[in-house]
């Protein structure tokens, strides 16, 4: 475990700790005033980010092909949303849009972040600029205990060595696998992301990070608590015990996934025990969702049908499962089926919640949906929903010619389309009433293609960062 603080940071001349003192109105109990606030009256906000998740991975969401008893008790006792997206259909870009509420294009982050000619070849910068907005730093400023527990993949690993450190982005402790600047030894023996020779093996790694998550709130007890806990085992390959370790076809099979799965359930199970046995269970205000879709999908089992999966915009590679439980506040076993809700929101919603102030001077993708957040009445958005992926040929993309999709998509309302920069693939659906992307509604409605893709390709040719050259330069 590591311990820092930083209270005031500066990186190439800009200072990007800000501090406000007016504070949003919040929407705890009758939407009080929140900057009356004590502490002890702040929740604590646990974000468990699970790692290529797909929405059908959950009992509580698919028709009983795995069971997750653990994860469904979150819904039993919490709110679970119907129509929730990420921001990205793969790893970095989604945990960069959670963190800032801004859409990662705009931070020149286009896929997962690996060696620096890599990320080149995508167009992508190497890290996260720590100058960026970011959630743990606001709720640091009005008195939050800040962990990242798990997964970071913002930047660091492989050759990139001039990451920037995690507390530079709001964090007072950390303990981070091997894609990011400065990996727990003990779940990276070697120069990659795990191996025999780790001293907590691949199958023990959820309930390591769940021990650190509940120790550092146990240390911090009587003050509110924000914590990343970003787990990696439902990530691929998938090995449930040391027999697995040389037995490499089976990484990806169906049967290590669900043994993967039932372990990784219970010690979401361990992580709710924990909180009820140290008395912070009823104010703690647990988001339990996926950075990006599944892949593999078993036929489709893992997207509950959807079209696409991981590195597709096909609603089976951003359309994932959200709970959100906090018992003192939220109606136990409620579905919301109305809001379409997106990650870029969640960094809003938390702060007006707790009182937090978002840093101006930001193009902010995210709105305040605080009151459908805690069950208090559905929610429309007022703003588009907007997706780049893919841009060119040295991004991955889904197996199967069906499920690769255009590298931009656009959802209003009810409607969701897809075309790539140049105009061509053309591809408009009904969400509500074709989930799976199954009839393409273009030819029906010319006029609401042109103004959705030119505002979709608009907005990719006027905020997306073009790296030019091997760097982090802008």
């Amino acid at each position: 475990m590591f311990y820092f603080e930083c209270r005031e940071t500066s990186l190439n001349g800009q200072i990007f700790l800000h501090m406000d003192n007016n504070l949003f109105l919040g929407t705890l109990g009758a939407l009080a005033a929140v900057g009356s606030l004590t502490a002890a009256e702040r929740p604590n906000i646990v974000i468990i980010y699970t790692d290529d998740m797909g929405i059908g991975d959950l009992s509580c969401y698919n028709s009983g092909w795995v069971t997750t008893p653990n994860i469904d008790r979150l819904a039993a006792e919490g709110l679970k949303f119907n129509h929730y997206y990420t921001a990205s259909p793969v790893s970095s870009p989604s945990r960069v849009a959670l963190t800032t509420g801004m859409r990662p294009t705009e931070w020149g982050i286009n896929t997962f972040l690996h060696e620096r000619a890599g990320n080149a070849r995508c167009e992508q910068l190497d890290y996260l600029d720590a100058s960026a907005p970011s959630m743990a730093r606001s709720l640091k400023e009005v008195g939050y205990a800040t962990a990242h527990i798990g997964k970071w993949h913002m930047g660091g690993g492989r050759d990139v060595d001039d990451a920037p450190q995690i507390p530079l982005y709001g964090f007072d402790e950390y303990v981070s696998t091997y894609e990011s600047p400065d990996p727990d030894k003990l779940i990276t023996a070697s120069n990659w992301i795990w191996s025999k020779q780790d001293s907590i093996k691949r199958w023990d790694r959820t309930a390591y990070f769940v021990d650190k998550a509940l120790d550092f709130m146990a240390r911090h007890k009587g003050e509110p608590c924000f914590v990343n806990l970003w787990p990696d085992d439902m990530h691929d390959p998938w090995i449930p015990a040391a027999e697995f370790f040389d037995d490499k076809p089976s990484w990806k099979k169906r049967s290590n996934f669900t043994a993967v799965l039932e372990e990784y359930d219970r010690q979401i199970g361990r992580f709710i025990d924990g909180l009820k046995a140290m008395g912070e269970w009823e104010n703690t205000l647990i988001i339990f969702t996926s950075d990006n879709g599944a892949l593999p999908t078993f036929d489709q089992l893992r997207t509950n049908g959807q079209r696409g999966s991981k590195v597709s915009l096909y609603e089976g590679g951003v359309h994932m499962p959200f709970i959100v439980c906090w018992p003192a506040e939220i109606e136990a076993g409620e579905i919301e089926d109305e809001t379409v809700l997106c990650s870029v929101d969640l960094f809003p919603s938390l702060c007006t919640i707790t009182g937090a102030r978002m840093p101006k001077g930001f193009n902010y993708a995210g709105e305040d949906m605080s009151r459908a957040l805690l069950g208090k009445k559905a929610q429309h958005r007022k703003t588009d929903l907007m997706w780049d992926f893919g841009r060119n040929r040295y991004f991955g993309r889904p197996p199967q010619p069906h499920h690769q999709s255009p590298h931009l998509a656009i959802r209003r309302g009810d409607y969701k389309l897809l075309v790539n920069s140049d105009r061509t693939r053309l591809e408009l659906y009904d969400i509500r009433k074709d989930p799976n992307e199954t009839t393409n509604m273009a030819g029906r409605h010319p006029k609401l293609c042109k103004e959705l893709s030119d505002k979709v390709i608009d907005w990719y040719f006027s905020k997306r960062v073009v790296r030019t050259e091997v760097g982090n330069d802008k």
